[in-house]
């Protein structure tokens, strides 16, 4: 895990996000990239290109954000694009091959009953790229407990688990499975991969109505530094695919979340 793309919103909690970035960068010595997208603007009649000024804003706003963290010595590269969020991540990735992005979980959304705003929400939903959503306010720590939780151990990526077991691995943290049996499971969702049994420190099987229900139940027991679930169309995030937004009573958790993509 080399490269961490760090989006930044216009909010009070981006800085929090971004020293927890450089902070978790630190420790497994990766390069953090600072990013922000902006959108065209034109004014007719003019010859004010407002491109360049609304690029000059941003990257000043980047440095601003940098300049106010402790950069411990992480080596950190400012990215502008001007497009959409996703299309800019996208043409990030194929330049530079982000390992891994890190966001607030309500980013630039000052709603207080989301869980999840548009930008976070937006890129589980349509990226691949493995996502650590960070809770407002939370400070870094070393990652030493870490609770995967899932509805079927069938993982048929041959990388997704990468994150997963790299920061296991560099943290020489204890993960803990959760296999929540959701109604009309099957046999088949109760054997777990090959690849994520051999990272297991312990595995609770429990019945629940949802995978969240299932985390709710069993959290307060295994007291993670960190959640990881899966990015399935039908599994934990289902509503994303309805809405690019989750409610904090459709899901929450006040430890950061790591997203893999199940398939």
């Amino acid at each position: 895990m080399q490269n961490i793309l760090v989006p930044i919103g216009f909010t009070e909690n981006a800085l929090n996000t971004l020293q927890y970035a450089i902070d978790f960068a630190s420790e497994i010595s990766a390069k953090v990239f600072v990013f922000r997208a902006y959108s065209s603007q034109s004014k007719a009649g003019t010859m004010i290109n407002l491109d360049k000024i609304i690029e000059r804003e941003t990257n000043l706003y980047l440095r601003t954000m940098v300049s106010a963290s402790d950069t411990k010595d992480v080596k950190i590269q400012l990215i502008s694009a001007k497009g959409s969020l996703i299309d800019s991540v996208e043409g990030i990735n194929e330049e530079l091959g982000i390992d891994l992005i890190i966001v607030g979980a309500k980013s630039n959304s000052i709603k207080e009953e989301l869980f999840l705003g548009k930008t976070a929400g937006s890129l589980v939903k349509q990226t691949e790229i493995p996502l650590l959503t960070v809770p407002e306010g939370y400070k870094y720590k070393p990652v030493l407990n870490i609770l995967t939780a899932f509805k079927s151990g069938n993982i048929e990526s041959k990388t997704a688990l990468k994150p997963l077991q790299f920061i296991a691995d560099n943290f020489e943290a204890k993960v803990n499975l959760l296999l929540v049996k959701t109604p009309n499971y099957t046999e088949l969702d109760l054997v777990i991969n090959e690849n994520l049994a051999k990272l297991q420190s312990s595995l609770t099987v429990t019945e629940n109505a949802t995978t969240f229900q299932g985390v709710l139940e069993h959290i307060n027991t295994h007291n993670p530094d960190m959640l990881c679930v899966f990015r399935r169309k039908r599994g934990f995030f289902k509503k994303l695919w309805e809405k690019s937004t989750i409610l904090k009573e459709e899901f929450f958790t006040n430890v950061p979340l790591l997203v893999l993509k199940g398939k």
